[in-house]
Parts: structure tokens; sequence; C-alpha cells
């Protein structure tokens, strides 16, 4: 007989706890504020566990047992959120989310608060909406996904994070140093809707996220929020030229930088003589088969969002 009560399982990393520096609550307190709320309330740290695909089978199986399936809830960054989105897909289980990320682009599309105190009332009191998800193979991204030059960006930023502490200005300066001291030009056939493309590229983007791509006033917002394969492909890998895209970036201008080109498309398809990649997912790094295959899962995973 299934249990009548409502399930909210908290997952969080113990490195950062699931509070922020600045505020008041202490994690009993969040727990006790879910559980005053009528929710049957358990934590679960990521490193307690030797795989996030064990962690999330017994969180799945808790929830599975109840008639309402409840919440789980990701405390963390976008790559902690984008490790719990990929079990949630296609459950009647709703993702809550408590933004502790740099910049929290999932959160913010959703409207989702920065704020922890607004953030748990949300989960409390909001609704359940079905968002898009976009996939690599075997993999999602809620964010971007990328080849090239911005994994060993993320590489190089997380030596920064590490000596200097984590700063979104990292980002930058990681690029920059990357520029300056390596770079790589990926072979490759791109596949959009079935038509081949031969490229030479150092870097090639997908975006998942509107709002992401609208604050780099990407044209190809529009078409990440209709549900499609948005993507960005660099044509040329010559120091002056890399350098003149970073710059036009900052400022928020890619779309108009010479040699870089978006697209759209129901399904796409990147071949290549190298049988692997490192792909960069929501922040994290991935090692991944060739061919990829890049879809957009439809309305495929239900978040708590403001009413």
């Amino acid at each position: 007989m299934a249990n009548e009560a409502r399930p909210l399982s908290i997952i969080y990393n113990r490195q950062s706890g699931f509070h922020q520096e600045n505020s008041a609550l202490t994690d009993a307190d969040i727990i006790q504020q879910f559980t005053k709320h009528g929710f049957d309330t358990k934590t679960y740290e990521i490193h307690a566990y030797n795989s996030m695909k064990m962690l999330m089978q017994e969180v799945i199986g808790r929830h599975q047992a109840y008639l309402d399936q409840g919440i789980v809830v990701a405390a963390g960054g976008d790559g902690t959120l984008n490790s719990v989105a990929k079990y949630l897909l296609h459950q009647k289980i709703a993702m809550g989310i408590i933004p502790l990320g740099t910049f929290n682009y999932v959160a913010r599309v959703l409207k989702i608060p920065i704020d922890i105190e607004q953030a748990i009332q949300v989960i409390i009191q909001g609704q359940n909406k079905s968002i898009h998800v976009a996939q690599i193979n075997e993999e999602i991204y809620l964010n971007n996904a990328s080849l090239g030059l911005y994994p060993l960006f993320i590489k190089r930023r997380e030596v920064y994070n590490q000596r200097f502490g984590r700063f979104a200005f990292h980002a930058y300066s990681s690029a920059l140093d990357v520029l300056i001291r390596d770079r790589k030009e990926l072979k490759l056939e791109i596949w959009i809707d079935h038509k081949k493309y031969p490229v030479k590229t150092p870097l090639i983007f997908f975006g998942n996220n509107q709002l992401q791509l609208a604050d780099l006033r990407m044209r190809i917002a529009d078409a990440a929020e209709q549900g499609k394969v948005a993507g960005v492909v660099v044509a040329k890998s010559d120091k002056v030229n890399l350098f003149r895209i970073l710059f036009q970036l900052i400022k928020g201008q890619i779309d108009q930088a010479k040699d870089v080109y978006s697209f759209s498309a129901a399904h796409v398809e990147i071949r290549s003589k190298r049988d692997t990649f490192t792909v960069a997912l929501d922040g994290e790094l991935v090692e991944m088969h060739t061919p990829l295959h890049i879809r957009v899962l439809k309305n495929s995973l239900m978040v708590r969002v403001p009413e």
C-alpha cells in the first residue's frame, strides 16, 4: 500500500552544505521548514555514495513508495542540478531547486529566487512546470554543451578557483589564459537535420537556456525556448580571431563576430575520426564516444517554479 504522506529529499554536496554564507538559516532550519509543511524530509549527501546513479536509485525508489511522489530538491550549482535532473526525466517526481552556484542560470530562467529562504518558499508553495531538456548521447545539459576550447577553459578555471577562490571573473580570465597558451582545432562532420557540413573549428557550443543565450545576445535564444537544438560554431582558430571573438563575447556582441555561425535544428549529429571527445556539460567535463547525437526532450522534466 502506497504511503499517503508527501516525500521530499534534499541532495547536496557536503563541501558546500545546502545553505548560503549570508543566510541565517542552518541546515536543521531548512529541514524543519519542509517538515512543518507536511513533507517527509530526508537528506542525501552526494559523496556518501559510490556513484550518483546509486544515490538516485535509492531516492527514486523512496519516492515511488508514496501515493504523491513528492519533490527531490537539488541544492547546488547548475552541475549538481544536471546530475539530479538526469534521473528525474519523464518521472512523476518534481525537482526543486536551491541555487547555490556562481551563475545559477537554471534557477534564473525559471524565475526561482537566488535567496535561499525565498527559494524554499517556491518549493513549498509553488507549482510544477514541465521544461525542455537537451540530450547529447546518454547525457543531458540544462544550460550548455561544448567541444574544443571551452572544456579547456573549464579545466583552467578550476585551477584558478582552487588557487584564488571561486569568482565569476575566472570564467573570462581562464579563457584568456587558454587562448594565450593552448589552441586546438577539431575536424568534424556536422549533420544538421541530416544535411552534412564539414568544418574545422576550435569551438562548437550548444545552448539550451534561453536566458543565458539572451545574456550573450545570441539570436539562437528563441530557438532554445522553442525546444530546438541551438548551436554556434567558430570557423577560424588563429589567435587574433579568437581574441577578437572573446572580446566581443565579453561585450555581448558575439553574434556580430566574423566567422561565428549559429544554427538550430531538431537533430544534430557530430562525426569525427576520433573515438572520443571531452565534452563540457553544464560546467562538468565528460568523456563521450563519437558520433555525438544532440536533440531536445521537450517537456521532459517537472520543476517547482513560482506561482
